[in-house]
């Protein structure tokens, strides 16, 4: 099956700064939203830059120190995750795997300048390796444009074409995947799949508690499923939302479900189309939820709201 080295890039003004800086660095005990999160092998995860201080100082000290001008809307700093298909680290050390991501690290210090890196830290304890980097898209002439280093969709392929010819000298059999701006294709965020399994869990959790009524345990049970969906409608709004923005992808993988079994020998990606079939069909059983859902608690719990459907699941 192919291999494939992968780079993806998230702007940010300013705003997530804080909640990334608790998910990169591990500052929570416990990772609800994320269940890949395996916090007993978090101390195995790995600093090639390890921040001095927060975030926002790190940030805000590099845009002092270059004199860049700044204005509200603008981009302050910029979150890469570096990593490969699953089926590239099976098999390797702990020390070949920090190599390819030291490797990762070296052609983004060329691009974006060693200086303007404040973090890149390794992380070990979740399913697949891969690395978080954060830097502020400062440029040489001492400039803060995001639109200079990152740039639009025909920068980032050129981003895309030079990261892959970087990697392929250490890592000869890593192939270059289809540009987006070719295929018209949008990239699913990971964040959409944890939010699906995350949930499901809680569905399981509903489902358990709606079944287990009995004439003895009725009122307290009804407040158990209250206070559940109290939880679950607006997490579930908020999922719909983030949904339909991937509509188009998702009606194409519904297209190419079927032929997914038929060239089940086929080495072009299966897994990752299969990964996101399985997020369509739990986007589905999610939404059959809650049109199921006795009225009784939707009329008790959301008398002025209802969640929108989204033709994305159909």
């Amino acid at each position: 099956m192919p291999q494939y080295a992968i780079l993806r890039f998230s702007k940010h003004k300013g705003g997530a700064q804080g909640r990334l800086e608790a998910h990169h660095e591990r500052k929570k005990e416990k990772y609800a939203s994320n269940p890949d999160i395996d916090t007993n092998r978090s101390r195995h995860n790995i600093h090639l830059v390890r921040p001095e201080s927060s975030y926002r100082k790190e940030i805000d000290s590099r845009i002092t120190a270059a004199g860049c001008k700044t204005r509200k809307d603008s981009v302050r700093f910029i979150d890469t995750i570096l990593t490969a298909t699953p089926e590239f680290f099976k098999g390797k050390k702990r020390n070949e795997m920090v190599a390819y991501f030291e490797q990762g690290l070296e052609f983004l210090s060329r691009m974006v300048g060693r200086k303007n890196i404040f973090t890149a830290v390794i992380h070990l304890d979740e399913k697949t390796p891969h690395m978080h980097t954060c830097f502020t898209p400062i440029t040489k002439d001492g400039r803060l444009s995001a639109k200079d280093i990152i740039g639009n969709k025909a920068k980032l392929t050129a981003w895309q074409d030079r990261f892959h010819s970087y990697m392929v000298k250490a890592y000869p059999h890593l192939e270059r995947g289809e540009p987006a701006i070719e295929t018209k294709r949008k990239h699913i965020p990971m964040r959409i799949f944890k939010e699906a399994v995350h949930l499901t869990k809680q569905v399981a959790k509903i489902q358990e508690a709606i079944e287990s009524i009995n004439p003895i345990n009725t009122g307290k049970k009804k407040d158990e499923i209250g206070a559940l969906l109290q939880k679950f409608f607006p997490r579930m709004e908020s999922f719909e939302t983030q949904v339909r923005k991937y509509k188009r992808e998702l009606d194409r993988l519904t297209k190419e479900n079927t032929a997914l079994y038929k060239k089940a020998n086929e080495k072009t990606g299966l897994d990752d189309k299969m990964e996101m079939a399985k997020l369509r069909g739990e986007i589905k059983q999610l939404q059959d939820f809650y049109d199921n859902l006795p009225d009784e608690y939707k009329r008790q719990l959301m008398p002025t709201r209802t969640i929108e459907k989204t033709s994305a699941s159909r």
